[in-house]
Order: C-alpha cells, then sequence, then structure tokens
C-alpha cells in the first residue's frame, strides 16, 4: 500500500472544529463502551523530566484503535520548552496510520495542528456532560495555540457570554481577543490579574506552567476546573478539595500532569477517580449529583482522539481532485 504524506496546510483545509467536537464525542463514547484500545503513553525523556540529555523536551508514543472508524495509528509528539526563544514551535509532532487488518502504513501526517483541535474538543466535550448549560462564562489561562483552540471548541458547545483570558503575555491575550472576536457570542476580557479569569463557570488552564497558579480559593462551588497543562498548574489543595475528579485515561492521568505528585506521594489513587469522560459520555456514570458540586477535569490526551482526527483527514484527502490517480491499495 502506498503511504499518503499531508502537510499542516492541507490538513487545515479538511476538517473543521465543529467536525472535531463532533469526532471526540463518538471517540468518547467508544471509550467509555470499551470499544477502543489505548495504551498508556510512552515517555522518552530528553531533559524535560530528568534534566539529562540537556534539550529540555521529551516524546510521547501514543498508539490506539479506534472501533467506530475501525483504524489504528500512532502519533509521536514532544514539547522543547526552549523552543519558543529560538522562534520555534514547542510542539513537534507526526501521526501515522495503519491498515489494523494487514499493518499496511496508509498515511503519515502532521500531528500538531490535530492535536491542538482535538486538545480544545475534549475539554469542550466533557463540560458538555460536566456543565449542562447552554450558556457560561469562560475563565482561560493561556493565550497560545491552545489557548485559541480551547475557546473555538467551547464556543461550538456553548455561547459563551463572556470570556475571561489571562496569560503573563498580556500581548497573547490581546491576539485571543482579536483572533476570537468573530467566533465569541459573547464579550472577551483580558485580565490584567490571574483571579479574575478564575471567577467563571468553567476554568480551562492551558499553560507551560511547572508552579500552581490557580488557587483552591478562587474557585467556587459549582465550576468545573479543566487542567490542560503538562506540569502543575493548580493547588493541591484545590484537586483534593474538588467533590469529584474525572479523567479521559486513569492509567495515563494518575501519572502525568497535575495528579502526578499527588499520586506519587500517595494521596491520590484510582479510587480516588470517580468516573472517565468516556463513562459519563456513554451513559455508564452521571456527571453530578447537584449543581453545587466542584468538579477537576483532568483530560491529559489520548492517542484515540488523534487517530480518531487522522482518520478523517485521511478519508477527506482521498476525494481530493489531486489524490485522482494515486493507489490506495498496493
Amino acid at each position: 500500500m502506498n503511504t499518503l504524506l499531508l502537510t499542516r496546510s492541507t490538513i487545515r483545509d479538511l476538517i473543521t472544529m465543529k467536525e472535531v467536537v463532533e469526532a471526540v464525542e463518538k471517540t468518547f463514547r467508544d471509550m467509555g463502551s470499551g470499544k477502543v484500545h489505548n495504551p498508556t503513553k510512552a515517555h522518552l525523556d530528553l531533559g524535560d523530566v530528568s534534566g539529562w540529555p540537556p534539550y529540555e523536551g521529551g516524546m510521547n508514543a501514543m498508539p490506539a484503535y479506534v472501533g467506530w472508524l475501525d483504524s489504528a495509528g500512532m502519533k509521536w509528539i514532544g514539547g522543547w520548552l526552549g523552543n519558543p526563544a529560538k522562534g520555534l514551535p514547542y510542539l513537534s509532532s507526526l501521526t501515522l496510520l495503519v491498515d489494523p487488518s494487514n499493518g499496511a502504513f496508509k498515511a503519515a501526517m502532521d500531528g500538531t495542528y490535530l492535536t491542538d483541535l482535538r486538545t480544545g474538543a475534549q475539554s469542550a466535550v466533557a463540560a458538555k456532560y460536566l456543565m449542562p448549560k447552554g450558556s457560561i462564562t469562560l475563565g482561560l489561562y493561556g493565550a497560545g495555540a491552545q489557548g485559541h483552540t480551547q475557546a473555538e471548541a467551547f464556543a461550538e458547545v456553548f455561547n459563551i457570554r463572556t470570556l475571561k483570558v489571562y496569560d503573563l503575555n498580556s500581548s497573547a491575550s490581546e491576539k485571543l481577543k482579536k483572533d476570537l472576536a468573530e467566533k465569541i457570542q459573547g464579550e472577551i476580557k483580558v485580565c490584567e490579574n490571574p483571579m479574575e479569569a478564575s471567577e467563571s463557570d468553567v476554568i480551562v488552564t492551558v499553560t507551560h506552567a511547572t508552579e500552581p497558579f490557580l488557587r483552591d480559593d478562587w474557585v467556587s462551588p459549582g465550576t468545573v476546573v479543566f487542567a490542560m497543562g503538562s506540569f502543575q498548574e493548580c493547588e493541591e489543595a484545590l484537586i483534593l478539595n474538588s467533590d469529584r475528579i474525572v479523567v479521559d485515561h486513569i492509567g495515563q492521568a494518575l501519572h502525568r500532569g497535575s495528579l502526578k505528585k499527588l499520586t506519587e506521594s500517595g494521596r491520590i489513587s484510582e479510587k480516588d477517580i470517580y468516573a472517565t469522560i468516556g463513562e459519563i459520555v456513554a451513559g455508564k456514570k452521571p456527571p453530578r449529583a447537584s449543581e453545587k458540586e466542584r468538579i477537576f477535569c483532568e483530560p491529559i490526551g489520548t492517542g484515540a482522539m488523534d487517530v480518531t482526527l487522522a482518520t478523517i483527514v485521511y478519508e477527506k484527502a482521498r476525494e481530493l481532485p489531486e489524490m485522482e490517480g494515486f493507489d490506495f491499495t498496493s
């Protein structure tokens, strides 16, 4: 089988955020119904954890099989903390698709843009079930590429009355406000201090922070908090005092991101996880007992979502006029 190579510019023209949100919801439902194989990420430390080698980076291998698409593949993705200062992107990623019946490589494509899209969609889909309101205020920490896609995805699911944005770089917040002016129905407010953004129905943190900045006493009852960063953005008390903890993948979430230190110190274990997003989307567990419950949700990211979007893009690419004559079968 010939392998189709797809660039980021091609991918951008082949999929919309609306399609991403719908596909992510279907894959979460499959995960909750046991129709997805998604092993835990394998991490290659290139200095982001141990400090050696001295590259301030690391790579994750993220394989998966998605039942509703009958598709298999793997995303190979890494982040380098020093890259932005060099004028390089923080993320570097490729996604590979294989025919699950024979192992032939069907496609290799840029994975960074799809990562940004699905990272936004997975929290927005989870919020659809955890915060069953049509209209919300959204507090967003981090105004980079994934800050943009978080806001875009939430705008597909909710009427955002007010989007409150905080970033250490105020110019990044102003850029997000300008970029999304036509996509957000309500007001976009650039916050001068971090506490302002926390006064929201839903809070999303998507930063590179390694020290907690979102405080427990800032978060009101009934709020849903999504910790999307790879390191530590929230006070431990915020997590421990939450009424429910929801994750996308238990094996990964306990050993990465916000729950890592709590797990290693024995203060959090699998028994403290209320449910996976998939279980809630599939109707196996109710999202909450009351509107006053404070929920902490950590979708650490799964290969299943990357394989899902890559498969949709691949199938659309096959129909492009320039693909006429390309042999997809041998």
